[in-house]
């Protein structure tokens, strides 16, 4: 299975972790709200579906409005398929978000992973939000040393590209360690004491680790960062 099918797969599994949906539903949401499916195609799609299928951990099941089915009964097409998440795709699902590999630290999988934080326990979230800064770090400071190395031959525009892909790897470092610092500032305030009121239910992967002002300038988790 290559990585981008493997990043398709466990993004199709979070969302109808969420609800079943049907096909076009699906990928809707995975162009809107994951960017980095903005360009994919049903022919993409489907082929992923049947092997997750086939893999038991979804199964199909027809629309649930019968007015639906019988319309397309009537003009001849068939019926349009739900696909509903299964107990054993669920707890597929929960063991690739405990994964914190360095997989998980690059560009593509990154987003993905991101966009799935708020069901993702918080010590998984810290190691790979600390993965992800790593990578960074080193992938920066190779760019740094390429371009010292290379500065005297470049053209002004090729240097400026150089500096603007540079930049942008500099941006999502600063706000990898905003996520950092305000996730270790949210579970620091939780293992402590409770004051006042009685302190709130947390869950595991509740999301109150983010910042509450966020820069407008923050890189998008969804855009590749300059290689």
């Amino acid at each position: 299975m290559s990585r981008r099918s493997g990043i398709l797969e466990f993004a199709v599994l979070g969302l109808l972790r969420e609800a079943p949906m049907h096909g076009y539903e699906l990928r809707k949401r995975l162009n809107t709200s994951l960017g980095i499916f903005r360009a994919f195609s049903y022919g993409t799609l489907y082929p992923c579906l049947k092997t997750l299928v086939a893999s038991g951990w979804l199964i199909e099941e027809p629309g649930s409005a019968p007015e639906d089915a019988l319309a397309a009964s009537l003009a001849g097409r068939r019926a349009k398929i739900v696909y509903r998440l299964t107990a054993e795709g669920k707890e597929h699902f929960e063991e690739l978000l405990s994964h914190t590999g360095p997989d998980t630290w690059e560009d593509e999988h990154f987003a993905a992973r991101f966009a799935f934080f708020g069901q993702t326990e918080r010590e998984v979230r810290m190691r790979v939000l600390e993965g992800r800064r790593s990578r960074l770090e080193e992938r920066l400071e190779k760019m740094r040393a390429s371009l010292a190395r290379t500065r005297e031959r470049l053209d002004d525009y090729t240097l400026e590209l150089q500096r603007h892909g540079m930049e942008s790897v500099e941006r999502e470092v600063r706000w990898l360690n905003e996520l950092i610092e305000s996730e270790r500032a949210g579970r620091d305030q939780r293992s402590g004491p409770a004051t006042g009121s009685a302190q709130q239910d947390h869950t595991s992967g509740e999301t109150g680790g983010l910042p509450r002002h966020r820069d407008s300038t923050r890189p998008d988790p969804s855009e590749d960062t300059a290689n």
